[in-house]
């Protein structure tokens, strides 16, 4: 089993940065992909970065060059990088673990850039 617990979020100012954590119990690092969502208010949830087993990444075209994505397996931690906060990055972020067809959601943690 595994639980993603995420942190970081907060209130910042456009152009501030912020790194979300993902604190994951029972991740396997080298399996597991990990990704980072995020849900604004009235929209779908959306994927925002991913970070693979072998550590291939990937990012939406809105956070290319802005966002990055790690993991630091000694922590069991996987981190999102936030910077340059745009307005409308603003939204709720969430850590998933996808295992063999399986996907694991933490609770979310919030993000709100003001303009």
């Amino acid at each position: 089993q595994v639980q993603p617990v995420e942190s970081g979020g907060g209130l910042v100012q456009a152009g501030a940065s912020l790194r979300l954590s993902c604190a994951a119990s029972g991740i396997r690092f080298f399996f597991d992909i990990v990704n980072w969502y995020r849900q604004a208010p009235g929209k779908q949830r959306e994927l925002v970065a991913t970070i693979t087993g072998g550590s291939s990444t990937n990012y939406t075209d809105s956070v290319k060059g802005r966002f990055f994505i790690s993991k630091d397996i000694g922590k069991n931690t996987v981190y999102l990088q936030m910077n340059s906060l745009k307005f409308e990055d603003t939204g709720v972020y969430y850590c998933n673990v996808f295992r063999g067809g399986n996907n694991y959601w933490g609770q979310g943690t919030q993000v709100t850039v003001s303009s």
